[in-house]
């Protein structure tokens, strides 16, 4: 019997073990050190919430940065607020994403990029039957579409790059780009389509030495989102109401720790860990420690999801009830 119990033993801390060895081997991309000093850090929405923070945080770390947005009177607002907290001046490309030649443009006028983070976004939360086309339209092209084009214009010059050294081109998404919430249907498919793009072209360019990292903020406190939560529809609200805002800072610290390791997915907080073990399927990890963590958990996540979206549509079919009771 006590032999029994030692073999027993000895097999579960085997296969741990095992699975580890395994995974060391099988995780791919391969980690690798992305250097921000002194490189050319791209970096589109920059005038303002998340992108501005990055934009920052890039050149306190010695980078040499453009920000890209739409408003010249925001980036030059923004120019003067990164000369002052770092003492360090960027370039500004005042463009519309969703107009490939204008974006083509500002980028042959920069020098070539090293780390491209296309950040803009736009959300305009709604239920689909209520939602104009046109906004439907807008979001999907500024955050998607407006992504390729970003990204087809710059990746001749990346791949050419002079240093030779790892490169990267990071896409911000959302936590409504891991699941699908009420009146987010049109964001949620704009979001969601960056993860196709991303995991297609990580195989595309992983032989160029670039490494593409998909950054999933949670809401963040931005004066964008104070504007965009006013129009939520009441039971967004509701469902929404159990997790908090973060900081801008936050999110850019996160993300640019994430893009310097050429981590795929990255999250920014605790609610975004969990969403990207549960959704983890066939994305890249170049980590075998958090692919182990993956592999042990994602069973267990997938019992906690649905647990989730049990309150989430019992809550629906309360609201539902009362709403038509009120008729």
């Amino acid at each position: 019997m006590a032999a029994l119990s030692l073999l027993g033993l000895v097999a579960v801390l085997f296969f741990p073990l095992c699975l580890l060895v395994a995974l060391s081997f099988l995780a791919r991309p391969r980690s690798v050190k992305i250097p921000i000093k002194g490189r050319h850090v791209f970096i589109t929405g920059g005038s303002s919430g998340i992108g501005l923070a990055l934009a920052c945080r890039a050149a306190s770390e010695g980078a040499r940065v453009s920000i890209l947005a739409r408003n010249i009177e925001k980036l030059e607002e923004a120019r003067n607020s990164i000369r002052l907290s770092t003492g360090v001046d960027v370039s500004i490309h005042s463009v519309d994403v969703r107009d490939f030649e204008a974006v083509s443009r500002a980028i042959d006028e920069a020098d070539p990029i090293d780390i491209l983070i296309c950040n803009q976004g736009v959300f305009l939360p709604q239920e689909l039957d209520s939602q104009e086309m046109k906004e439907v339209s807008f979001m999907i092209d500024v955050n998607l579409v407006g992504t390729f084009h970003l990204i087809k214009a710059a990746l001749p010059r990346m791949k050419t790059r002079p240093d030779h050294r790892p490169a990267s081109i990071a896409l911000m998404s959302s936590q409504a780009g891991q699941v699908g919430i009420y009146g987010y249907a049109a964001y949620s498919a704009s979001k969601f389509g960056l993860r196709g793009l991303a995991e297609a072209l990580q195989q595309e360019v992983i032989a160029d030495d670039i490494h593409v990292s998909l950054i999933f903020p949670p809401d963040t406190k931005t004066p964008g989102f104070e504007e965009e939560n006013k129009r939520r529809p009441e039971l967004t609200k509701i469902l929404a109401s159990s997790s908090g805002a973060v900081g801008a800072e936050e999110v850019a610290e996160k993300a640019l720790n994430g893009i310097k390791c050429g981590t795929f997915i990255v999250p920014c907080n605790f609610d975004g860990i969990m969403l990207s073990i549960a959704t983890a399927g066939l994305s890249p990890q170049s980590s075998y420690l958090m692919a182990f963590v993956e592999v042990i958990l994602t069973g267990f996540m997938r019992l906690v999801g649905l647990c989730f979206q049990w309150t989430w549509y019992r809550a629906i079919e309360k609201w539902q009830a009362q709403k038509n009771r009120s008729r």
